[in-house]
C-alpha cells in the first residue's frame, strides 16, 4: 500500500512539473504525441511477437510432418567410413609392437 501511494505522489509531482515547464497550452499537444508514439511502439511490438509466434508454429509443424526415423538419423553422428590420410589404424600395428612400445615407454614399470 505504501508503495502505491509513493508511486501516485511521484506521478502527481511529474505532471505538475510538466505543467509548469511546458505550460497549459503545450501539455495536451505533447500528451497526444506521447500517446501516438506509445501506440506505434505497441503496434510494432505486437507485429514482432506475431511474426515470432508464426515462425515457431511453422517450425513445430515441420517437426510433426517429418517422420521420426528421419529426424533421429539426421541428428546421429556416425563414425568415419575410413581413417583420414596420415593416421595410423590400430589394426595395422602388430600386437607385439604395441606391447614393446608400452614396455619401452618412459615411466612404465613393465
Amino acid at each position: 500500500m505504501r508503495y502505491d501511494l509513493h508511486m501516485e505522489s511521484e506521478m502527481i509531482f511529474i505532471l505538475l512539473l510538466a505543467l509548469i515547464v511546458l505550460g497549459p497550452r503545450r501539455l495536451p499537444e505533447i500528451g497526444r504525441q506521447i500517446g501516438r508514439a506509445l501506440a506505434e511502439f505497441r503496434r510494432a511490438k505486437n507485429e514482432f511477437v506475431g511474426q515470432i509466434e508464426e515462425e515457431v508454429r511453422r517450425l513445430e509443424l515441420e517437426e510433426k510432418v517429418q517422420p521420426p526415423a528421419a529426424s533421429a538419423s539426421a541428428n546421429q553422428i556416425l563414425p568415419p567410413s575410413s581413417a583420414p590420410n596420415g593416421t595410423v589404424n590400430s589394426s595395422s600395428i602388430p600386437s607385439s609392437d604395441v606391447s614393446n612400445a608400452v614396455a619401452a615407454a618412459p615411466g612404465s614399470h613393465a
